[in-house]
């Protein structure tokens, strides 16, 4: 107990409550989606094509509005609303895809599931800014990410179940899929119950106010350091291929289906038990060292990617990527929110999220397209050249 109260010492309500609402979101979210292009192909009739549609415009879904809705939430001063607003059209959109009896139909509910996290994302990460010192910023954006990851590791763990009981059928899909539908509400209610708007902070000024601060004009008022880190997260993220790839090469190895499933699952758990930790290194050493040394882990990894031979050697490689992910998805939010002001922290994640998540589809594609020319240690050999190129740049400025 003591000790648990020691890992959460400085935490505060809406931290801990944020947590709880992307545990269940997660566990919600990874209920269907791993079993969705099943569902697709095998129920509902849709070509790999149709699969491939569905989850690239979800991929870029997932980052479109995050700038904008940063900078709404920075102007309005009520990030609670659009928290609420982003999680609930996930929510409803998840009862969509439950009762989809047509690909398309699945389609537009998924494409409104990732908007709604698109909504949600910056101006919850800007309430976990405010609600945390830079003293333990770091530290609240790990708990985040532990907690989140949680519910991707339960998330899988709970529809097997589900499917092992009533069989891979339509009616054993579509329990899974309702099933899904509560923590998905759940996470709605606990914000709606617990989670507070830090108005003293967040409010705007009304000299911010009375200048009437332009959007494009907001952009250009962040800091050089903000900038200078946001075109190095681009640099780096043009290495930062899609995780199926990882599968994909994995499956190239001769990694049988059933490994690598146990594979993904080290691998979330590695990713949930390293956030907090990784979090607080950064809140210790300083962000940058932390960062720069995520980058180049992730070159290492891509060198064993080219090498590894054996189920060990790949286990152990995605237990290393969980820990890069780790830092990327917590440490790197930190380092902006201490970069710029309270009235700034949504738009300036706003904007480093939809800047490096529109580098992922053309690094993605463009990977793909140099395994398919040259071969896959070529594609992982460049990915590992320009994460290195990334970190000792990071490290110079």
């Amino acid at each position: 107990m003591a000790h648990t109260m020691g890992l959460l010492s400085g935490i505060k309500q809406n931290v801990l409550v944020l947590g709880v609402v992307s545990f269940l979101t997660d566990v919600s979210s990874e209920m269907i989606f791993p079993i969705l292009p099943v569902f697709l192909t095998t129920i509902l009739g849709a070509s790999t094509a149709a699969v491939g549609l569905i989850e690239g415009i979800a991929d870029s879904a997932s980052s479109l509005l995050d700038i904008f809705m940063g900078y709404w939430s920075d102007s309005s001063g009520r990030r609670r609303k659009f928290v609420m607003a982003g999680y609930g059209l996930s929510s409803f959109s998840k009862l969509g895809i439950a009762l989809a009896y047509t690909w398309p139909m699945v389609l537009v509910f998924r494409a409104v599931e990732r908007i709604g996290k698109s909504i949600r994302t910056s101006p919850r990460d800007a309430i976990i800014a405010a609600s945390s010192t830079r003293a333990t910023r770091g530290k609240a954006f790990g708990l985040h990410r532990a907690m989140d990851t949680l519910g991707a590791v339960a998330g899988p763990a709970i529809a097997y179940v589900i499917l092992a009981w009533m069989g891979s059928t339509e009616a054993g899909y579509r329990t899974v899929f309702y099933s899904a539908i509560i923590p998905a509400f759940l996470a709605v209610a606990a914000i709606w119950l617990f989670v507070r708007e830090p108005r003293a902070k967040a409010q705007p000024s009304e000299k911010d106010k009375a200048k009437g601060i332009g959007f494009w004009q907001k952009l250009r008022l962040l800091p050089p350091n903000y900038m200078r880190f946001l075109k190095i997260s681009c640099l780096f993220s043009l290495a930062y291929f899609s995780f199926a790839l990882l599968i994909v090469r994995a499956s190239e190895l001769g990694i049988s289906t059933e490994n690598i499933l146990l594979v993904y699952i080290l691998y979330n758990i590695v990713y949930m038990l390293a956030s907090m930790p990784v979090g607080q290194l950064s809140d210790r050493l300083g962000r940058k060292p932390v960062i720069a040394g995520s980058f180049l882990l992730y070159a290492l990894i891509c060198v064993g990617f080219i090498f590894a031979g054996s189920l060990w050697q790949i286990a152990a490689l995605f237990a290393v990527y969980g820990v890069f992910v780790a830092a990327d998805e917590s440490v790197n939010k930190a380092y902006v929110s201490d970069m710029v002001g309270e009235k700034q922290r949504g738009i300036a994640l706003g904007a480093y999220n939809s800047a490096v998540g529109a580098v992922y589809l053309p690094a993605s594609a463009i990977f793909g397209a140099l395994w398919a020319a040259a071969g896959a240690p070529l594609a992982f050999g460049v990915a590992a050249a320009i994460a290195v190129a990334a970190g000792v740049y990071l490290l110079a400025k």
